[in-house]
């Protein structure tokens, strides 16, 4: 009864009820935010200095079906559910050892908020001429104020966004074909650099598995599981690919990925600042977001109040994390596919598709398999040939469930 003391609009510590639900198009709007990731269009940029043409989009589209398939199923479990990621960790790992999923996926995202503040604000002040400081303070605390006001802000922001980013893109990448001679001319353009397809699969791949761990925290407000798979599937199809073709157009034209330097190269300054703040800050709000969530479960505090005190953190070191901690950030991204693996190997081959309520669960304190499991993974993502984020998650998979059902037969010998 303690915990209900403490539960705020955003459901940081039970399941979104019945009321609170979203229908299809509420949904896709949030996805689409979601999916539109400017690390993306960099990933997208190494691609096409890389690839072919044709070869570019075999490889966004295979990498791109991996990806829904591993957040299609963690989008299932929420909308069956109504848990976010923090939450349903506690069936698999443990309450407490829930709180090391959570400090894991919280500090990386607090991180990736301070390192997108800074993406914004350093481009900015090159073409603007406004200190970067100015800028740092002004996006922190506007980023930190619609992460605030919760999924309502979301969709909002999302709602506006998607179709700007999808618009001005679109602009951009047409110019930079037209100077080619269109389709034609592009595909005509002989890579500068090679890439087997299969390393070019894991950069789609490992370009978003580690932020799509936390699809639950966002597709748990989706009306019923179809929903919940639809949108994410249709997100990350359309909107991941979109931005890797914003990514690989402009690095085979003019040898920036970065479709923002694209647009201040053609002259568009205004259109560039608007697509790069738009794009980072539907990035950085959804990292807030779930930041909250993650210290939320620590904490038994409400997000909001947690997400203001990660915002002005993320602000405050973002020049910093930016200049020193990309490498650290990334190191830690490295040990998020495993815990994803292990939320889905719990809930569709341990449980059966089967939770109890959160309330009536019988949930340990600490689940050591998962720990296991989970160490395995990032292991396996560092050591074993093949496609890093691939290998943790099939890693922990099979090891939670091997070590599950070893332990089912000693209890019952």
């Amino acid at each position: 009864m303690k915990e209900k003391q403490h539960q705020d609009h955003d459901f940081s510590l039970e399941a979104v009820d019945s009321k609170s639900r979203k229908g299809f198009w509420a949904m896709l709007v949030v996805m689409l935010g979601f999916a539109f990731f400017s690390a993306s269009m960099l990933s997208g940029g190494t691609l096409g200095t890389s690839l072919n043409f044709k070869d570019f989009f075999v490889a966004v589209f295979t990498g791109n079906i991996i990806l829904c398939i591993y957040t299609g199923l963690l989008a299932y479990i929420a909308g069956d559910t109504g848990l976010s990621t923090h939450l349903l960790a506690r069936y698999s790992f443990g309450e407490k050892g829930s709180y090391l999923v959570s400090f894991l996926l919280g500090a990386t995202q607090v991180g990736w908020f301070g390192v997108g503040v800074a993406m914004f604000a350093i481009p900015v002040a090159k073409v603007t001429g406004v200190s970067v400081e100015i800028l740092v303070g002004v996006a922190g605390l506007l980023m930190t104020a619609t992460a605030y006001f919760g999924m309502k802000s979301l969709m909002i922001l999302s709602a506006v966004a998607v179709p700007a980013i999808a618009v001005l893109g679109s602009v951009s990448a047409g110019i930079a074909m037209d100077s080619v001679g269109g389709i034609s001319g592009l595909m005509s353009i002989v890579p500068t650099e090679t890439m087997s397809m299969s390393a070019a699969i894991g950069v789609v791949v490992a370009s978003f598995i580690s932020g799509g761990t936390l699809t639950p925290d966002f597709t748990r407000f989706a009306k019923n599981k179809r929903v919940a798979v639809s949108t994410t599937v249709i997100a990350f199809l359309i909107g991941n690919t979109l931005m890797f073709a914003f990514g690989a157009i402009g690095a085979m034209v003019t040898g920036q990925a970065d479709i923002s330097e694209v647009m201040f190269i053609q002259g568009l300054i205004i259109p560039a600042i608007i697509v790069l703040g738009l794009n980072i800050w539907t990035t950085n709000d959804n990292a807030l977001y779930a930041s909250g969530l993650g210290f939320s479960n620590i904490t038994k505090q409400p997000k909001n109040r947690l997400v203001i005190i990660n915002g002005i953190v993320g602000t405050l070191l973002a020049i910093t994390l930016y200049n020193n901690f990309m490498s650290w950030l990334n190191l830690l991204n490295t040990c998020m596919p495993s815990i994803g693996g292990v939320l889905i190997a719990d809930y569709f081959f341990v449980s059966k598709r089967k939770y109890a309520s959160l309330e009536k669960a019988n949930i340990v304190s600490i689940n050591k398999n998962a720990i296991i499991a989970w160490v395995l993974g990032v292991a396996a993502a560092h050591f074993l040939p093949g496609i890093t984020p691939i290998n943790a998650v099939v890693t922990s998979i099979v090891i939670y469930v091997g070590l599950t059902a070893c332990k089912s037969v000693k209890k019952t010998a």
